[in-house]
């Protein structure tokens, strides 16, 4: 591939190897191979459905070790809002009421922005509630999304008022440092690392410096990180040609979530919570998501010690009793739904069960399917043909094979991005996240660039294809810990207003 003088500029400063432009351009042409779905993971068949005794056990457990811990709490808050007010943004375009609109003239107060716009309208002279109306809607959403006004549909998702209380109201920033300050405290105090997009630095920075001043009691760090120009992926044409601009560039797309494994890989700590921004309850209901992040916690730790002493035992001995044999195939068959063939010589067992138990762990919860957009979890065939936990998104199953999609239909859980990872081997030294990644899974996409169609790519999601070949343990969580505002009339749902 020949590159001219501009281009070769553009990639070494964006820091992406020739290697990989022409790994992204194959991927184009052969595409990616479709995930090949066994059956959906279901209760006591790949997801664990803890009884009382166990939560109580691995709350314990937790409890009497996190303070000894490096604890991170690490959630992806780039997003930006727009897509959040999709519906009112067509309203001002073709000024057509919608559902949308009329939600939001229905139901004004009890969004959790309705005082701030309020105030926004009174330092104009004007009573918002005389806007009630198809007359003054234009100027409500116009105060409510733009840049004159309060700015909601230009603004991070982090940084939106997310939840009313009698002394004011919280941005997503801050409830997640409450609920964090509730569960994820270890020997460092409190750690949140958001990633955040560069354009909204400066706010996140404005909010950081306002929760440092308001928690100044609190034992808490915050910080952040931008997704890396390296995880770019470069757009084809229709006949996978790179999109070359009018200035000589090609045109780069951001690689999806996945990109963000990088930071992820740059965090070390004994346990990183992972949570989407978007997913938080307000105090009302702030204790059961607790005790649930506990309890997945107390359960990674347990795996964590078993998987070290038993890695521990193999580097120091030759030989192995049936016992313990039988011993570590149970613990693998019951937690990590891993089948240890029975005819392994003592040659190759500590080397089979080295393979199978030396990777990052990840504890993931689970809720009961109720309809939500997204990826659930499922038995998939590795690429040595093994049956793997997996969580899948549709975009990875071949819909057109009806097997297949009556597979992926037939899903009992759903994923809502709730999860416990240890990235430290048995010896204490970092994983390299990079090197357990599926590069197969990535996922190609059609979009329009100044009125053409292009292709682009995503790097495989970070839960998805970026996690393939960490251990992964699933556990069904109630549904009531899953509260996400994906649209701005999600806050009109019982769990995010201000009484039950």
């Amino acid at each position: 591939m020949e590159l001219t003088s501009i281009q070769v500029n553009q990639i070494q400063k964006l820091g992406i190897s020739l290697e990989d432009i022409e790994k992204q351009l194959n991927a184009f042409k052969e595409g990616f191979p479709f995930a090949r779905l066994v059956r959906p993971a279901t209760i006591n068949d790949g997801i664990i459905k803890p009884s009382s005794r166990d939560l109580d056990e691995w709350v314990k457990i937790y409890e009497e070790q996190h303070a000894k811990l490096d604890i991170v709490k690490f959630v992806p808050a780039s997003g930006a809002a727009s897509r959040m007010f999709k519906g009112l943004f067509e309203y001002l375009n073709t000024r057509t009421p919608n559902n949308d609109t009329e939600l939001l003239l229905q139901h004004m107060e009890k969004f959790p922005f309705y005082n701030d716009l309020y105030q926004c309208f009174a330092k104009k002279d004007k009573d918002l509630t005389a806007y009630f109306n198809l007359t003054g809607l234009p100027e409500i959403v116009e105060q409510l999304l733009l840049e004159e006004g309060l700015g909601y549909g230009l603004k991070p998702k982090g940084l939106l008022k997310f939840h009313h209380y009698p002394d004011g109201e919280r941005t997503a920033v801050e409830e997640h440092l409450v609920e964090a300050l509730m569960h994820a405290r270890g020997r460092n105090g409190v750690k949140i690392h958001f990633t955040v997009s560069p354009e909204h630095e400066t706010l996140f920075l404005r909010e950081f410096e306002q929760l440092r001043n308001k928690y100044h009691h609190e034992k808490f760090e915050l910080s952040y990180s931008f997704q890396k120009p390296s995880t770019n992926t470069i757009a084809v044409d229709e006949n996978n040609d790179p999109v070359v601009e009018s200035d000589g560039t090609f045109l780069f797309r951001p690689g999806g979530h996945g990109a963000l494994l990088e930071n992820l890989n740059a965090i070390s700590a004994d346990l990183i919570f992972i949570k989407n921004i978007d997913n938080i309850a307000p105090d009302r209901l702030k204790s059961l998501s607790v005790q649930y992040k506990k309890a997945l916690g107390g359960l990674a730790l347990k795996i964590k010690h078993q998987i070290t002493d038993y890695l521990t035992y193999l580097e120091w001995h030759d030989s192995y009793t049936q016992k313990r044999k039988h011993e570590i195939a149970h613990f693998m068959r019951l937690f990590l739904g891993i089948e240890v063939p029975e005819d392994l010589d003592n040659s190759i067992f500590a080397g089979y069960i080295k393979s199978k138990l030396d990777k990052p762990i990840r504890v993931c919860g689970m809720v009961k399917n109720t309809g939500e957009p997204g990826g659930g979890p499922f038995w998939v065939l590795n690429r040595k043909g093994e049956p793997t936990l997996q969580i899948i998104e549709s975009s990875q199953v071949n819909l057109q094979d009806s097997q297949q999609k009556e597979i992926f239909t037939k899903a009992t859980h759903f994923n809502p991005v709730d999860m416990v990872c240890i990235t430290n081997d048995f010896a204490g030294n970092k994983f390299n996240l990079l090197k357990y990644r599926d590069d197969k899974a990535g996922f190609i996409t059609e979009k329009t660039h100044q009125g053409k169609k292009i292709k682009v790519q995503e790097l495989p999601g970070l839960w998805n294809g970026s996690m393939a070949h960490w251990i992964t343990i699933f556990v069904e969580i109630p549904v009531e810990t899953f509260t996400p505002v994906k649209t701005f009339t999600d806050w009109l749902r019982q769990e995010h207003q201000n009484k039950p």
